[in-house]
């Protein structure tokens, strides 16, 4: 019974069905083929419901504000700062594409829109300086993924939704976690320049000068963090109306630096549109079929099948661990978090695990899927942004960061604290 869903899945996806529409699909074909109810007549009133969700706006709202960000030319001087900083370690710019990562990831949320707006700066470093092509490719990919982790993140805002778990709570679990995994990426070039100085490309020189020249290009980011996560902890905003409070913010910012016009929020807007519609699509599919999944009994089968095997809760743990990272080589990011969360949680929580912590161990499991081949849409928003080239070259460039992932959910696993320990001090 719990194989077939996942057969049906996986051939759709292998016939490059959109994921929304496999989703959709297999809610119906399940239906259809295990339920005696029409349950398809119940998809208006749940689109509806799922739709207008309060907490769901806050999408379209970190969405528009990266976007606003990078059409104002925020991101590129924040780029350029960085780069002062961190440009004098081994590895150069590709520190910079990590730390930038980090940076525009705590204010935009998603971890498209931040691959796609560093790698837009980035990329025409590559030959200038002399780089490694695949690994600097790589740093983007996996820098990237760090806007679903660090706060305020878009998957933590779902994750809370799907679980009934705290959304501030979560926020407070991903930072350490989100900053440790960034910092580890760091070290992952420094270790890789070190062994291969070649790769490291031409080296930035910088004077303390020109760094403290630097720093009000990184003011506009950190004061949009503070506004959006500051006003979430003072009690002054739920994450919603944090999220608008920091479109505001960004509005303003573009007002100063000249660059709020019509034409450049209209296109802001319309690549908000595209996104969110893009995203909501798959919400809503993705819904119906947890749904469906429900009904016909999956959700239970899935659990007596894994407390049946008899393991203790720490094996019980590594075997749910490689399913996720199984499910995240063939599945979009949004879509497995939107299908095992609900399934997966309740299962978590009764072998005593805390939903917080899980939250934060899937997250770090979901930036994996998003670097990892065939499905790791990271991949493809950098090659799309580079332009030329072959896929491979990205695919090779991404492999000390899975490791490096991987080696981040593993001291999750054995030392709970570095996401609970915020939390803890605050709850």
């Amino acid at each position: 019974m719990i194989a077939k869903p996942l057969l049906i899945l996986v051939a759709l996806v292998a016939f490059a069905v959109p994921i929304a529409a496999s989703l959709g699909w297999l809610g119906l074909t399940l239906q259809y083929l295990d339920s005696p109810m029409p349950l398809h007549r119940a998809l208006g009133d749940m689109m509806w419901q799922t739709g207008t969700d309060f907490l769901l706006v806050a999408i379209p709202m970190f969405v528009l504000l990266g976007e606003i960000l990078l059409r104002a030319g925020i991101t590129e001087r924040m780029y350029e700062g960085i780069v002062k900083w961190l440009g004098w370690l081994p590895g150069g710019l590709m520190h910079s594409n990590v730390g930038s990562c980090a940076l525009f990831a705590a204010t935009s949320g998603s971890s498209v829109a931040t691959a796609a707006t560093i790698g837009t700066v980035a990329v025409p470093q590559i030959e200038k300086r002399g780089y490694n092509e695949p690994l600097f490719l790589g740093t983007i990919a996996a820098g990237g993924t760090l806007g679903i982790l660090i706060p305020p993140s878009i998957n933590l805002i779902l994750y809370g939704l799907l679980t009934d778990t705290s959304v501030p709570e979560l926020y407070l679990a991903g930072f350490l976690p989100g900053f440790l995994l960034a910092a580890l990426f760091m070290v992952t070039v420094v270790v890789l320049c070190l062994i291969r100085p070649g790769w490291g490309g031409e080296p930035v020189r910088t004077t303390w000068a020109e760094r403290i020249a630097a720093l009000p290009a990184l003011i506009p980011p950190i004061g949009i963090f503070l506004v959006v996560v500051g006003s979430i902890y003072a009690g002054l905003a739920t994450p919603t109306e944090a999220a608008s409070l920091g479109v505001v913010a960004a509005m303003i910012l573009a007002a100063a630096n000249k660059k709020l016009t019509w034409s450049m929020m209209r296109l802001a807007v319309e690549g908000t549109m595209r996104t969110t519609s893009m995203i909501m699509l798959i919400i809503l599919a993705a819904v119906f079929l947890n749904f469906v999944l429900s009904v016909i009994g999956l959700t239970q089968a899935l659990a007596d099948f894994v407390t049946g095997l008899g393991l203790s809760p720490s094996h019980t743990m590594l075997l749910i661990v490689g399913i996720l990272i199984f499910l995240g080589c063939f599945m979009e990011t949004l879509s497995m978090l939107l299908i095992t969360a609900p399934l997966i949680t309740p299962i978590v929580v009764a072998l005593g695990y805390d939903p917080v912590w899980f939250g934060i161990l899937l997250m770090v499991l979901l930036e994996t899927a998003l670097i990892t081949p065939p499905i790791g849409i990271n991949l493809y928003v950098v090659q799309a942004v580079r332009q030329r080239g072959d896929l491979m070259d990205i695919m090779k460039g991404v492999i000390p960061f899975v490791i490096t992932m991987f080696t981040m959910a593993a001291l999750l696993l054995l030392f709970p604290q570095i996401a609970l320990w915020l939390p803890s001090l605050v709850y």
